[in-house]
C-alpha cells in the first residue's frame, strides 16, 4: 500500500517504506510466478501484446533510450498512460523502484489499476488524474470512439463528436515532495505538454529527468512545438527527435516539413515526426 503525507504528496520516506511484496516473485522482471493464471486472461494477453508492439515496432528508439537511462531503483512517471504499453516495460525495468502512471480517463485508469493489481505489478501506482500546470480540476475532451485522443486542450473540440469529463489535475511539483527524485517523464497528453512541463519546473530544474514525449502543432492551442522546445531549452535541456528510426538534433526539426498537415490522416505519413527526447546530458543514438 502506498503511503503519502497528510497532504497527499509522495515523499521520500513514504517511498522508502513502500512494501514491494511482489519483488521476489519476478521472473525476468514479470511476476508471472506469483499469479500465472492472471497472465492468461484475455486482457492480460492484450496488455503484453501492446507492450511488445510499442517497444519493438512503434517506438523502438524511445524504448531503447529509456532502457539505457533508467535503473532498477528509479522512480519514473508515465503521464498519459492510456492502456499501459509503457507501464508494462517500466514496471519491469524499475522493479525495485516505482512507476507512477497518470491517466485521467476514469475507465482507462480503473482498467489499468485492476490489471496491475491482478498481475502483481506492485511497483506501479495508477493515479486517475491529469498532470497539468495547476492543481484542481479541468475539462477533459474525449473524442467518441477514440479514447487515445483525449485532451485537456480546447482544440480537441474541433475533432468532431466528443464528450466532456471533469477530471482532477495536479502539478508534478506538488505531487512529488522535493526529496523524491524523478528519473524519467514519459508524456503523451495530446497538446498539454507545455502545461505538464510548467507544472514540473522545480523537478526539471533540480532533478533533470529524461523527457520522452509526443508533441504536435495540430494538438496545440495558442502555442507551437517551438514554444515547448524554447521552454525546455531555458531550463538547460537539449533535444532530439525521431525521424525514420533515426535520432536527429531538434535544431534540424522543421514543422512545415516534419509535421506537414496535408491530406487525410497526414499524421500517419512515414515522414511525420512527433516523438521527442530531451535531456541535459547528450543522448547517444546507438
Amino acid at each position: 500500500m502506498t503511503r503519502t503525507s497528510d497532504s497527499g504528496r509522495l515523499t521520500a520516506s513514504s517511498r522508502s517504506r513502500r512494501d514491494f511484496s511482489g519483488r521476489a516473485g519476478y521472473l525476468n522482471g514479470l511476476s508471472i510466478v506469483r499469479n500465472p493464471v492472471a497472465w492468461l486472461r484475455s486482457d492480460s494477453v492484450r496488455f503484453v501484446i501492446r507492450g511488445l508492439k510499442a517497444r519493438f515496432l512503434d517506438q523502438e528508439n524511445e524504448f531503447r533510450l529509456i532502457r539505457k537511462h533508467v535503473r532498477a531503483a528509479d522512480l519514473v512517471c508515465d503521464i498519459g498512460a492510456n492502456k499501459g504499453s509503457f507501464v508494462f516495460w517500466l514496471s519491469r525495468w524499475c522493479r525495485k523502484g516505482m512507476v507512477v502512471a497518470f491517466e485521467p480517463q476514469p475507465s482507462l485508469a480503473n482498467s489499468l489499476a485492476g490489471l496491475c493489481s491482478r498481475l502483481g505489478l506492485d511497483n506501479v501506482k495508477v493515479e486517475a488524474k491529469a498532470a497539468f500546470s495547476r492543481s484542481g480540476s479541468s475539462d477533459l475532451f474525449v473524442p467518441k470512439g477514440q479514447l487515445p485522443g483525449a485532451s485537456l486542450i480546447g482544440k480537441a473540440r474541433s475533432a468532431g463528436e466528443f464528450e466532456t469529463i471533469r477530471v482532477p489535475t495536479v502539478t508534478l511539483d506538488e505531487y512529488f515532495h522535493s526529496g523524491v527524485r524523478v528519473s524519467l517523464l514519459k508524456i503523451d497528453v495530446e497538446g498539454a505538454e507545455l502545461d505538464v512541463f510548467k507544472g514540473a519546473e522545480r523537478i526539471l530544474r533540480e532533478q533533470s529527468p529524461l523527457l520522452v514525449f509526443e508533441c504536435e502543432n495540430r494538438h496545440l492551442e495558442g502555442t507551437t512545438v517551438e514554444d515547448v522546445f524554447s521552454y525546455l531549452r531555458s531550463l538547460g535541456y537539449a533535444g532530439s527527435f525521431v525521424c525514420r528510426d533515426r535520432l536527429l538534433p531538434v535544431s534540424a526539426f522543421d514543422a512545415s516539413l516534419h509535421q506537414k498537415q496535408h491530406g487525410g490522416r497526414f499524421w500517419k505519413d512515414k515522414d511525420y515526426c512527433n516523438n521527442f527526447v530531451f535531456a541535459k546530458t547528450p543522448v547517444a543514438e546507438k
